[in-house]
């Protein structure tokens, strides 16, 4: 097992790497970035968090012995109080959920026309620009919604923009350079957006309670089945984060201008 023991490995790239189990001991690991990082039951301690920002699925995190998630999503329920529809117990629920975020993807819409051109497909500290954002909830769709619940087995679109952490897939676009308009994107967006929002319409209680049938060609999600829950809950957290980082990303652009 290799060891690194008073070396200076400032500025390092450790990428698809294997540290489980690994010890750090009098480690300066000040102004570092982890992107799609597992940390579970991970052990830190001694340490300095100051000014360290820690978003993802977090679950039993303990500061100081106290467990601080539930004191989170108290305070992001407060902050957002649509957000506790998110999580939706039936069908009702879910046409609830939607017809909330196309509210507020209305006014994210009509604050990004506001915006000069340049700035939508600007990123903000290595995040999405907007423009890239729009193309991953078309991805979402096409592979949630289209393919794994209504059995398309390849609803691409050439923007469609998967996730980074994605492995290539036989006929699914990855074009990480063009750069389409807004209303470009926002036309395959609203026809993406209005599939989503007829098969919520027409959702039942006991469909939502079911399973998807396999799509056994290659693409994804893989040729597996799906809870609808499951399905239909990825789209609606994709929907409400993705806006969530855009008008995060909005502002900083605007203070910048």
């Amino acid at each position: 097992m290799a060891e690194f023991i008073k070396e200076n490995l400032t500025g390092s790239v450790f990428e698809d790497v294997y540290l489980t189990d690994a010890r750090f001991r009098d480690v300066d690991l000040s102004n570092a970035r982890f992107d799609l990082v597992d940390l579970s039951g991970v052990v830190v301690r001694g340490a300095a968090l100051v000014n360290m920002d820690l978003s993802g699925d977090i679950d039993n995190l303990r500061i100081n012995g106290v467990d601080v998630v539930p004191l989170v999503e108290a305070e992001l329920n407060r902050r957002y109080p649509d957000r506790v529809k998110m999580r939706p117990a039936d069908a009702d629920g879910y046409r609830e959920a939607w017809d909330i975020l196309e509210r507020l993807w209305r006014q994210t819409v009509d604050r990004a026309r506001g915006m000069a051109p340049e700035q939508l497909h600007e990123r903000v500290d290595g995040e999405w620009s907007f423009i890239e954002t729009l193309r991953h909830l078309v991805f979402a769709t096409d592979a949630w919604v289209r393919r794994a619940m209504l059995l398309e087995p390849s609803p691409w679109d050439p923007l469609d923009l998967p996730h980074d952490d994605m492995t290539d897939r036989p006929g699914v676009p990855r074009d990480r350079d063009v750069r389409p308009s807004l209303d470009e994107v926002l036309a395959l967006r609203e026809d993406r957006m209005a599939t989503v929002r007829q098969v919520i319409a027409d959702l039942t209680d006991e469909q939502l309670a079911g399973k998807t049938e396999p799509v056994l060609e290659p693409g994804y999600p893989d040729s597996e089945s799906f809870a609808v829950r499951r399905c239909l809950g990825a789209i609606l957290n994709e929907e409400w984060e993705h806006r969530l980082y855009a008008e995060r990303d909005f502002d900083v652009l605007e203070s910048r201008a």
